[in-house]
């Protein structure tokens, strides 16, 4: 993956967030759609472009990347930014924070649902050529806006009823912004291999198994001692985010 700068994309409201080099922002008002944003303007803004939106209830962000490997390869950058969101959101966690990503992209803390990550492509790309752009767009329940008691909601989570410090969407899109090109470093320096391991460490996995991701972003799960190995695909999984109301563009609540 590469971040190579660009100055095209026109910022619509100028709040400016403390990026890495090589990101620009672009700000979108609270009725915005970060992630349908980030895939309009991907080919002409190009890679690092991080299209974030202004809410106080949630955390919403997308960035755009520009992959070196065809498609069917690609997606495993998916990975790579799970793992930066949970390292941007562990920043901030109380201590011994139980978090874990139901796969593919669902992020959960104490078995309530808190938000996820999903990725797009263009619609015409060859699976075995290289994309002009993914998008990876993340939400992440700040607030709870509901008038059920918190016992009615168990399968729903928000970082305020879960005592994590004040980080708004902006705080959390730098920081996850600097952990991804940690983690891209990592990628492209010393293979694929520790991101998948970064990812892993935050899907809860049965006693005795051991997991891996494949070349094309499959999960594997093999019982220590049996030889049977029980694949998930990635790609059925990620084309329709299991964590978001597709009919509102939310969180589920």
């Amino acid at each position: 993956m590469t971040f190579e700068a660009r100055n095209s994309a026109k910022t619509p409201y100028n709040d400016k967030l403390d990026l890495p080099p090589l990101f620009r922002q672009v700000m979108l008002r609270e009725a915005g759609d970060a992630f349908s944003h980030a895939q309009k303007i991907a080919a002409e803004a190009g890679a690092g472009t991080l299209v974030w939106v202004g809410r106080f209830d949630v955390a919403e962000f997308a960035v755009v990347l520009e992959p070196d490997e065809p498609l069917v390869y690609a997606r495993r950058a998916i990975y790579a930014c799970l793992a930066a969101l949970a390292d941007a959101l562990a920043v901030h966690a109380p201590p011994e924070m139980p978090m874990h990503y139901e796969f593919p992209a669902s992020l959960m803390f104490n078995e309530g649902l808190v938000g996820g990550g999903q990725l797009a492509w263009p619609a015409n790309a060859d699976e075995k050529e290289r994309p002009d752009w993914l998008v990876f767009g993340a939400m992440v329940r700040t607030d709870i806006l509901d008038y059920r008691e918190p016992g009615e909601r168990a399968h729903i989570a928000s970082l305020h009823e879960e005592g994590f410090d004040e980080v708004g969407g902006g705080r959390l899109a730098e920081s996850f912004a600097r952990h991804l090109m940690l983690h891209m470093d990592e990628w492209q320096n010393r293979g694929f291999a520790k991101v998948a391991e970064a990812y892993l460490s935050r899907v809860r996995s049965p006693e005795k198994t051991e997991r891996s991701i494949d070349a094309v972003g499959d999960l594997l799960t093999r019982r220590k001692g049996k030889l049977e190995v029980e694949k998930r695909k990635l790609l059925p999984a990620i084309e329709r985010a299991l964590w978001l109301d597709h009919k509102s563009g939310d969180i589920l609540y």
